[in-house]
């Protein structure tokens, strides 16, 4: 069942509300929103969104917002989720403009991020061991592989993220090409 384009727009707006910590973070709810509770998409689909929304420049948060969107309900969808996307940190950081030079020395306002910064490193885990349990259960070792050597990559090696990105784009380019070619023959 597709969602109504009021229904996309408030879902996108409660997400974007009440979400501190980035992209990554918004990503790992619009999970649990579309996936889990509302079965609009299923996981492996979220994946597919999540790999291209990734690979886009841009913030995370709004490129996640334009292809979960459009998937949704296509232009119209992608417009009320972009827009439900940024207005909620437009108007907080048109309010904390106004306030900054309290902000900035506040020790409460800095312990507060402080443990932001925890909570937002915890839901990260949690999706990224969820995600992974899926590719386990699914006996996708390939794409296990493949995450753990981005991993590598990027902690071990300090390898630039936007390079480990391109690499695994190609890398999944080619695997569906070979994919496709077994598949059928003819092409």
């Amino acid at each position: 069942m597709k969602p109504s384009l009021r229904r996309l727009f408030l879902t996108n707006l409660y997400l974007s509300a009440f979400t501190f910590g980035g992209g990554y973070v918004i990503i790992t709810l619009m999970k649990k929103e579309f996936v889990d509770r509302f079965h609009w998409i299923d996981e492996q689909e979220m994946l597919d969104l999540v790999a291209i929304a990734q690979s886009c420049p841009g913030p995370i948060a709004v490129n996640g917002a334009i292809v979960v969107g459009y998937q949704l309900a296509g232009i119209h969808g992608l417009l009320i989720s972009v827009l439900a996307t940024i207005i909620p940190p437009f108007v907080i950081l048109s309010l904390i403009s106004l306030c900054y030079t309290a902000f900035r020395s506040n020790a409460y306002v800095g312990w507060m991020l402080g443990g932001m910064q925890s909570g937002v490193a915890a839901v990260i885990t949690q999706v990224v061991v969820e995600m992974t349990g899926g590719l386990v259960k699914g006996r996708q070792w390939l794409s296990i592989l493949v995450m753990c050597a981005a991993f590598w990559a990027s902690y071990v090696m300090e390898i630039n993220a936007a390079l480990i990105i391109l690499a695994a784009a190609a890398f999944g380019l080619v695997t569906r090409v070979v994919r496709t070619k077994k598949e059928d023959p003819r092409q």
